[in-house]
């Protein structure tokens, strides 16, 4: 189990992504908004042509940006090597590694079906405060995050030289 449970956290992302965009797009219209704490956060239907939080987006790029779609794709095949290299037995990866490129590849697919199903992603979780507004993203652009965010953590943690002993 401790080889293949990164990929069952994959899969467990790209579903979770998928069933809560599809509930949003079958119940709530095109920029209606659903308030769920108010002043803080509310749920609010939107597309988004552009990559993670509507970086790059532009409404004109058509059906599914072509370069959005190669560069999900490249960054896919490096993660899942990745992945895969640090879940042989032989590894000895700190588990945070694993987590973070799980979390970044169920991102990343849930994200790249949008983009060429649809032609853009469905965003929906609307955090604010005195009328300023985080960018509205999904469970894949949080999964992305918070796996970029153990890349890190991982990199401080594991990859740090060790201080000198002194003779």
């Amino acid at each position: 189990m401790e080889r293949w449970w990164p990929f069952a956290l994959t899969i467990l992302i790209l579903v979770l992504d998928r069933a809560s965009k599809h509930l949003i797009e079958t119940n709530v219209q095109a920029w209606d908004t659903v308030a769920v704490i108010p002043g803080l956060f509310q749920i609010i239907h939107t597309r988004n042509t552009g990559i993670a939080f509507s970086l790059f987006a532009d409404s004109s790029s058509g059906r599914g940006n072509p370069l959005l779609v190669v560069f999900s794709v490249a960054v896919m095949i490096l993660v899942t090597s990745l992945l895969w290299t640090a879940c042989k037995p032989a590894s000895k990866e700190h588990w945070t590694l694993r987590a973070a490129l799980s979390l970044v590849l169920g991102g990343a697919v849930g994200n790249l079906y949008d983009r060429v199903a649809f032609g853009s992603v469905t965003d929906f979780l609307d955090f604010y405060w005195n009328g300023h507004h985080f960018p509205i993203f999904n469970v894949a652009d949080s999964a992305i995050t918070v796996g970029a965010a153990l890349l890190l953590l991982n990199l401080w943690m594991v990859r740090r030289p060790a201080a000198p002993q002194p003779h």
